[in-house]
């Protein structure tokens, strides 16, 4: 099941140029996960198809989209992790020092 107000169940537009982009007869822009389904479907049929390789390019525009929606609606900016340690090994760290009474 999908988690309410997420980019995975929701839909996330730019309101700046909503009015503008509909009134020309274009799709709103977007930050959500809407991008890479439209990629993928222009593909493949997702649910009977395996699903292609994507692109490191078209990943890459994918999170941008992602860390514009997160610094967009936290008003943050998104530090990008070092990547010098595994995905793995830097959830533990993160989760060690949010809940030291879990780790020991």
């Amino acid at each position: 099941a999908d988690e309410i107000h997420t980019t995975d169940s929701s839909r996330f537009w730019i309101g700046a140029s909503y009015e503008d982009r509909l009134a020309k007869g274009q799709d709103p822009e977007s930050l959500d996960k809407e991008f890479l389904r439209l990629w993928i479907s222009a593909r493949c049929d997702p649910y009977k198809d395996p699903i292609p390789e994507i692109p490191a390019e078209t990943l890459n525009e994918f999170s941008e989209k992602y860390i514009r929606l997160y610094e967009q609606v936290t008003g943050q900016t998104f530090k990008k992790p070092a990547l010098d340690r595994s995905v793995r090994d830097r959830i533990a760290g993160n989760l060690a020092t949010a809940l030291p009474e879990y780790f020991s």
